[in-house]
């Protein structure tokens, strides 16, 4: 009886009126604080991923030109998700405020994805005929959960995706969801992501497993259908415009770029990358997951419909870019999926072994123990990694940069794989050896002779590369400036070099 009052009391505490939101508001703003910290004590502050100078460019471009374009003057589709680099303009207008203004973006995308988390949860909840009050215990895993972390301070649109994933699936949890609005949330999600389009599977699996006549799922297939229309509609003339095809330049320059990869068998490959939210904290749902699985019932399609997505999500990527370096950044969007389902099934486990209290309750306690030592611990860990990941960047792309701008011709042409500090602070010409934003190196990106044939035809001065990177695009080139960074080495890479090409 008195376990009963005390979490009566717990609920009305925690019920009130902005009480959870604003608690999961502050646990982002702590965690994010912590991480930032981390990375000014390692080295200094900054972005954990060459690629967010890449979104950084453009917003610039954007803001003091009015051009989509990385390069000033040539329109380009080198921007995966163009939502984000809109979000991050306004950050342009205020010299030196683009650091901060991304960062505070990262965080209020972290609150939103715990708020989302938690909103799925508490619905799921409501279905079983629980409360929807208590401690947000979803929404703090969730911010405390260090790929998440990581992700809020990456500089990226992570989290904004992820964010507005779990918000799909908590809509798909309602009784009759607004089937315009979730088609039209697909299509600001491909804004975010291209492959944001997979959420359609999971939107006609639920539409599908509602049942009714045939008359009102056609009503809402086709609800669906204008939702969704009238947004990637937008997208695809928005590509074709920028890019001169219907996906942004990277989706086709990221396949071409680690193709070797797929001659690995596919199924070590979806192992592999299966196995990457279970890296932490994670692994302490595996059983609810696995719980969720075989317990799903009729007005839980949804369940089911997340599992599927975030199986099918991970053996897409397993197909057709296998790659998890950087801490399975291009999975993360997907892992609150499947950790709220691993809570909901971990409650919905608890419940059967719940008419022993004294059992329960040592289990619970135990669990809950655990989960938050190993949420903490890796809170450490994750900030260490992050900030020696910051310390990378900053001492091999922005300092070779910044050797660029002030050593060579204001007309010089660099090509260089890694494009984003690059190009944001050497203000030089540049050729993309990646793709991204040179779309006609594509079809041999991996090929050195036409390369190097290339690179003289282009008439490039100077050459910018990790000396690994290429096994002899470089050779009998002058090397004229080299990083003297120590975490690139002591991460086990090298330092960045320049090398006169001509």
């Amino acid at each position: 009886m008195k376990s009963s009052r005390s979490e009566a009391q717990t609920a009305a505490v925690w019920g009130r009126k902005g009480g959870r939101w604003g608690l999961l508001l502050l646990g982002a703003a702590v965690v994010q604080g912590i991480y930032l910290a981390a990375s000014a004590a390692t080295h200094a502050v900054g972005y954990p991923l060459d690629d967010a100078w890449i979104h950084q460019t453009f917003a610039r471009s954007l803001a003091q030109r009015g051009e989509w374009a990385f390069l000033p003057g040539t329109v380009s589709g080198g921007s995966t998700s163009p939502l984000w680099t809109l979000l991050l303009v306004p950050g342009q207008f205020v010299p030196g405020a683009a650091w901060a203004w991304t960062q505070i973006l990262g965080g209020l995308c972290l609150f939103l994805t715990a708020w989302m988390g938690q909103l799925w949860y508490d619905r799921l909840a409501q279905i079983e005929g629980e409360s929807r009050r208590g401690v947000p215990w979803v929404g703090l895993f969730l911010i405390l959960e260090w790929h998440l972390s990581w992700a809020a301070a990456s500089g990226m649109e992570t989290l904004l995706y992820a964010g507005l994933i779990l918000a799909l699936f908590a809509s798909l949890t309602r009784a009759e969801p607004n089937w315009i609005w979730l088609g039209a949330a697909v299509g600001v999600g491909v804004w975010i992501r291209p492959d944001a389009l997979t959420l359609l599977g999971p939107v006609g699996l639920v539409l599908l497993g509602m049942g009714g006549q045939r008359r009102a799922l056609l009503k809402r297939m086709l609800a669906v259908g204008i939702g969704f229309g009238a947004v990637f509609a937008l997208y695809l003339g928005f590509n074709l415009l920028t890019a001169g095809s219907i996906w942004p330049n990277t989706f086709y320059a990221k396949q071409a770029e680690y193709a070797s990869l797929l001659a690995q068998p596919y199924a070590g490959r979806l192992l592999q990358m299966a196995a990457m939210p279970w890296v932490g904290a994670g692994l302490l749902l595996l059983a609810g997951a696995a719980y969720a699985l075989v317990r799903w019932k009729q007005r839980q399609w949804v369940v089911l419909a997340g599992m599927i997505w975030w199986l099918g999500y991970t053996g897409l990527y397993a197909w057709r870019l296998p790659v998890v370096y950087q801490h399975a950044r291009y999975l993360i969007p997907a892992m609150p999926v499947i950790w709220t389902v691993g809570f909901w099934g971990m409650r919905a486990l608890g419940r059967r072994i719940e008419t022993n209290v004294a059992k329960f309750s040592l289990a619970r306690f135990a669990w809950g123990a655990l989960t938050a030592g190993v949420l903490l611990g890796f809170v450490v860990l994750g900030a260490r990694s992050y900030a020696e990941d910051v310390a990378i960047i900053e001492t091999e792309m922005v300092d070779t940069a910044l050797w660029l701008r002030a050593s060579t011709d204001a007309d010089a042409l660099i090509a260089v794989h890694d494009i984003g500090a690059v190009g944001y602070f050497s203000e030089r010409r540049i050729l993309d050896l990646a793709g991204l934003v040179t779309p006609e190196l594509i079809p041999f990106l991996r090929d050195e002779e036409r390369l190097r044939t290339y690179l003289d035809d282009q008439q490039v001065d100077y050459l910018v590369v990790f000396p690994d990177w290429y096994e002899s695009l470089e050779n009998g080139k002058e090397v004229v400036y080299r990083s003297q960074g120590i975490y690139a080495p002591k991460a086990g890479g090298e330092n960045m070099a320049v090398y006169r090409w001509r």
